[in-house]
């Protein structure tokens, strides 16, 4: 079941949600607005022409920052990794569902082609798969609105939350982290 906003908040009194920072006015009906981070990682074209499941890609991407001023360009078709800048965490007893929000996606915004699932356990910075489908650049700003979270209770409280002791390839991520599908091999 889907938590209503006054289930978020209840939940975020007892710390099965947190969203730091938090903005009451990010309160939705059933969802939390959450925003761009100014951390990018785009793929280093000029040096790499093909993407092997089985290797490492760490160094097949170079990090863009931006900042208040400057907004980064997403040209049509182009893919780059962001970050959301709240941290967003949920306890043993929740999931978190990450979606684009409606205004973005009328741009021709997709913010995540599948990871936006907040598993039970995780606490961090959610990353962004970020594609433009238009056929014109997109501007993304610093602390612009680009996505939401809906959080769902679990039937049962799970007994393995996603941790370092479960082999979880992006536990507690501050910073957007390439492909870690690699280690699916090793």
């Amino acid at each position: 079941m889907v938590l209503s906003d006054k289930d978020i908040v209840q939940a975020m009194k007892t710390k099965d949600i947190i969203i730091s920072p938090f903005d009451k006015h990010c309160l939705q009906p059933a969802s939390v607005d959450l925003h761009l981070d100014k951390h990018f990682l785009v793929f280093d074209t000029s040096s790499n022409y093909v993407i092997d499941p089985k290797k490492s890609i760490d160094g097949m991407m170079k990090e863009i920052s931006i900042n208040d001023t400057e907004p980064f360009v997403l040209h049509p078709k182009e893919f780059a990794l962001g970050l959301i800048y709240e941290t967003t965490g949920v306890s043993s007893k929740y999931v978190g569902r990450l979606e684009g929000k409606s205004s973005v996606g009328r741009m021709g915004l997709l913010i995540h082609v599948t990871a936006g699932f907040l598993d039970p356990g995780n606490s961090l910075k959610m990353t962004l798969e970020l594609h433009n489908t238009a056929n014109l650049p997109i501007l993304l700003y610093y602390k612009m609105p680009i996505a939401q979270m809906a959080f769902e209770k679990l039937s049962s409280e799970c007994e393995n939350p996603y941790s370092t002791r479960a082999r979880s390839k992006y536990v507690g991520d501050v910073k957007p982290r390439p492909s870690q599908m690699w280690r699916n091999f090793v």
